[in-house]
């Protein structure tokens, strides 16, 4: 399990949860928190053991601050249905009830003037009448001022749904094309692609060249070979197009993975480790449907960079007694789909292209078919000396290192060391003091130690004794075998 894919994933849910996409991110933060369990079962350390559950701490509050945001949003989605009025909201004036008349003042006036202000009160009553009849006609004008105000508040509020709706899909849109893109299987059996996306596909391994000691010409051509047409489509078209595949040929602990890893790194690829146990199954025709899958999605995620690695166990010489016709079927495929994949031409973009990387320790067993395919063959060797002070350096730069180290005098007695031997010489060293310092404690002796203590800086003699328990894993016999090989069919 990846460090940097729980790192990846992690960035992943917080920026979905700052995205307003709540439902992804509660995805990526459980699928983080399993990764995390999974990965503390395999620390020894008890220090490490207590940062880890730190993290992990700290990573489910966030979930649990996500998943609290998404039950209040749900909880407005169901309060958000509109409440009937009791009532229709009446205007101001009803035009259908007539207003109390205003009260007339009472002045004294003389005694023989009685009928006659009597006479006009009904004169003025008649007059009323008379007005109030005048006035029928224009009643509906009385409802006008309302009947506005309604059409008004109607129209803003289908304004403000319309705009509503807008942002909504705005928000959408942006949030969708923030999602990595995710391959349509249909077809194919949905366990086989969320097999193939779960164990194969890796992006952005983050290995860079510097990681890499010596093995300039091999990074070289695989720069030539695959880093240069992404930068350049335009200059690899026709005769000049990228090579189809590359072969990686060497002894076992040289590099070759590495490499494989820093060219979809420095191209930004999605980066495709398959093996013999992800192309095979015991079901007929599976394993010819999982080499088209493969393919297929590698070109949906193209640029792409597909690593087999030991490829003579999948793509041996054909034609022995002792191969399968399952076997035979799978070879057919992949090399059908190799040539299907071929580099750029005068139409094709070389930044969608599908660079097949494959290395082998037994390059004199692969098929002759694929030897083609795999235009480029290069020889990975065992690192120079330079190369091994410099793959020394690399390994120990997080250690404290004593005075009397010399590390150039450790790359001298290395010669015909691997790069996995250097590794493995370096990280026994390392282990040597705190060997010396636990010798004869108790296990509570031991967990009592700080942390100062364990942390002691790795001297010469340290080396000295990993060298004598460490020695070459590859033979001169072997070395003499592959560059016969690489000089009779060998394309630098």
């Amino acid at each position: 399990m990846s460090l940097v894919m729980i790192s990846e994933n992690v960035k992943l849910a917080r920026e979905y949860a700052l995205l307003g996409n709540y439902d992804s991110a509660m995805v990526y933060y459980q699928g983080v928190l399993d990764q995390m369990n999974k990965y503390l079962y395999s620390v020894r350390d008890t220090y490490l053991q207590q940062k880890w559950q730190q993290v992990w701490q700290e990573i489910s509050v966030e979930a649990k601050h996500v998943k609290d945001i998404m039950k209040t949003l749900e909880s407005f989605k169901l309060d958000s249905t509109p409440l009937k009025a009791s009532q229709q909201e009446l205007p101001a004036h009803d035009a259908e009830v007539w207003s109390l008349p205003v009260p007339a003042e009472r002045r004294p006036s003389p005694g023989p003037r009685k009928r006659q202000s009597a006479q006009c009160s009904d004169c003025r009553g008649h007059n009323n009448r008379i007005s109030a009849a005048v006035r029928g006609p224009h009643r509906p004008t009385s409802r006008n001022p309302s009947e506005k105000g309604k059409a008004v508040r109607g129209r803003e509020k289908k304004e403000q749904q319309i705009k509503g709706k807008e942002e909504k899909n705005k928000s959408t849109s942006e949030i969708s094309e923030s999602e990595p893109k995710k391959f349509d299987g249909t077809g194919y059996d949905k366990d086989l692609v969320e097999a193939l996306e779960r164990d194969i596909i890796s992006q952005n391994p983050n290995i860079r060249w510097d990681d890499i000691a010596d093995l300039v010409e091999a990074k070289k051509l695989l720069k030539e070979a695959v880093v240069l047409p992404m930068w350049m489509p335009e200059f690899f078209k026709g005769i000049r197009r990228p090579w189809k595949g590359v072969l990686m040929v060497g002894p076992p602990g040289t590099g070759k993975t590495l490499l494989a890893k820093a060219v979809a790194t420095e191209c930004k690829t999605t980066f495709f480790n398959v093996s013999s146990s992800t192309l095979t199954s015991k079901y007929r025709g599976e394993s010819e449907k999982l080499v088209r899958l493969l393919f297929e999605m590698a070109r949906f995620y193209a640029p792409t960079t597909i690593f087999i690695d030991e490829i003579d166990s999948i793509c041996s010489r054909r034609g022995t007694s002792e191969e399968h016709e399952a076997s035979r079927r799978v070879k057919a495929e992949l090399l059908v789909q190799m040539d299907g994949v071929g580099g750029a031409t005068e139409n094709d973009d070389p930044s969608k292209m599908v660079m097949v990387l494959a290395a082998t320790n037994f390059p004199w067993d692969i098929d002759e078919a694929l030897r083609r395919r795999l235009e480029k063959r290069i020889y990975i060797p065992l690192p120079s000396a330079k190369g091994r002070e410099e793959l020394l350096r690399i390994n120990l730069r997080e250690l404290e290192l004593a005075d009397d180290v010399d590390l150039a005098n450790i790359a001298e007695k290395m010669e015909g060391y691997s790069g996995a031997d250097i590794t493995n010489v370096c990280r026994d060293a390392s282990l040597m003091a705190m060997r010396r310092r636990i010798e004869g404690l108790t296990p509570e002796e031991i967990r009592n130690l700080s942390r100062d203590e364990m942390h002691m800086p790795t001297t010469m003699e340290d080396f000295e004794i990993a060298l004598r328990k460490v020695s070459k894993s590859v033979s001169a016999a072997d070395i003499e075998k592959y560059e016969k090989w690489i000089v009779e069919f060998g394309s630098c």
